[in-house]
């Protein structure tokens, strides 16, 4: 795993929502070197309090020198986060951990819910600058229309056609789950490759969905984790078959065959 520790410069910090925060960063090692469905360690404050670093996904990287890394104010840490101007330095370790699988996919089908949508936009230009990219799907959820802020928008930009939406109370697009829009909108004729992150409970039923077509399916999970490096055992969760140890999200993962998963 190629990864480093770099004084990475804040370049621009946006405020997309009354609560998330897009941020970029000049880090140029950590841009180079980064794949889709990786992640950073990101230390946010200089006097270690709080004491931990915090684990985010890596949004996108831009000329290969600069990282975006987006983010929801939840507690301490984000919050210090966000009011960081333009000019001040942190400290990121990364890339982390394995990311998305895309070789040989024909049709790809992300699905994204809450704050699960930030490392897809990663992988969707990802797919989009090979020279044949496959059938390109997106399915975003959330709870309002507010919560999605310019992301749909972004997806769109940059060349993804069928971008197509749930909310929770109705207020733009489907009204119900994102994994509803599995069965409605996709060819059961293509043999679809599904890649999902966000709230477990939406993997879960969009896992399920998987396994009625015979869609093979990676999620990316998210946890809390101290280290980031396997050390601290934190992120531990158990094999679907039950035998040998633990599997490490932040080591193993974050991104794993969902077969591999057992609360999937």
């Amino acid at each position: 795993m190629n990864q480093s520790e770099e004084q990475a410069e804040i370049v621009r910090q946006e405020q997309l929502t009354p609560e998330i925060f897009r941020l970029t960063l000049k880090a140029p090692e950590i841009a180079r070197s980064a794949r889709p469905g990786q992640f950073v360690m990101v230390q946010t404050t200089s006097c270690y309090d709080p004491l931990l670093r915090r684990p985010l996904s890596i949004h996108q990287t831009v000329a290969d020198e600069q990282v975006q890394l987006m983010y929801k104010v939840v507690g301490k840490g984000t919050r210090l986060l966000a009011g960081m101007t333009p000019g001040q330095k942190l400290s990121l370790t990364g890339p982390l951990g394995h990311g998305f699988e895309l070789a040989g996919k024909q049709a790809i089908c992300l699905v994204g819910g809450g704050m699960g949508i930030a490392p897809l936009y990663f992988l969707a230009r990802e797919i989009l600058r090979t020279n044949k990219p496959p059938k390109c799907v997106v399915l975003l959820g959330a709870r309002t229309a507010a919560e999605f802020g310019p992301l749909p928008r972004d997806f769109m930009d940059i060349g993804i056609t069928e971008t197509l939406l749930a909310t929770d109370d109705g207020s733009l697009g489907h009204h119900g789950f994102v994994a509803d829009l599995l069965a409605q909108h996709l060819n059961p004729s293509h043999q679809w490759s599904v890649c999902t992150c966000g709230p477990h409970p939406m993997m879960k039923a969009v896992v399920g969905q998987c396994r009625k077509q015979g869609w093979e399916c990676q999620v990316s999970l998210e946890t809390m984790m101290a280290c980031g490096i396997s050390a601290c055992l934190g992120c531990a969760t158990p094999r679907a078959d039950l035998s040998g140890p633990y599997l490490h999200v932040c080591k193993d993962g974050p991104v794993f065959k969902a077969e591999e998963v057992a609360w999937l």
